[in-house]
């Protein structure tokens, strides 16, 4: 199949599989006569996979890792646990911080008046300014 069959049927477009392929997360496609790349159901599994950790939030290199362990029939399944639970950490991490990007634009709401004077504590904390606003 060529890179668009590919393409529908894993899910993943195709300038993103030519980037996995370019960065080592995938091997290089089999190129036929034609110089065109070719591939097989393999691959969709492959990209399947791929895309459904990306989905989950895992960088390109916890992606590599995983599919390294997924090829790995000696593989520990602890230590797929461990780079899940690593993954996990991360996204507490993620969401405590915006949590605190979300208070913070809130805060600067309430505190905007919404009419028709220029004076806006969003923009002013953008540019790093203290606000005059009166509150």
């Amino acid at each position: 199949m060529n890179i668009g069959q590919l393409a529908t049927k894993s899910g993943v477009n195709a300038k993103t599989i030519r980037y996995y392929e370019e960065s080592g997360l995938i091997p290089p496609a089999r190129r036929g006569a034609n110089g065109y790349r070719m591939y097989g159901e393999r691959d969709v599994q492959v990209l399947t996979f791929v895309r459904r950790a990306r989905n989950l939030g895992f960088s390109v290199e916890d992606v590599g890792a995983l599919l390294a362990l997924w090829t790995d029939r000696d593989r520990a399944s602890a230590d797929v646990k461990e780079l899940a639970r690593t993954h996990i950490e991360e996204v507490d991490r993620r969401i405590e911080e915006m949590k605190s990007i979300r208070n913070t634009l809130a805060d600067l709401i309430e505190h905007c008046h919404g009419d028709n004077r220029p004076d806006c504590p969003v923009l002013e904390a953008l540019a790093g300014e203290s606000s005059t606003d009166e509150q």
